[in-house]
């Protein structure tokens, strides 16, 4: 699988949305660690989007 399969699957769950036959099928062919390390990088990415839109937002209405 690649990066951005992991990606995407991430971010499906992340939303919820995914549909259960889909993942299931997916999920047989993943490496959990690379999963682990997608996940936590994407979740840092989004930490670090929200701490620089609330950075600007201070900024701009101060």
């Amino acid at each position: 699988m690649s990066l951005l399969s992991y990606a995407r699957m991430i971010l499906w769950s992340f939303f919820g949305i995914r549909r259960r036959a889909g993942a299931d099928q997916e999920l047989a062919r993943v490496k959990p660690g690379v999963l682990i390390a997608v996940g936590i990088s994407i979740a840092g990415l989004f930490c670090l989007l929200v701490w620089t839109m609330v950075n600007v937002a201070v900024r701009t209405f101060s």
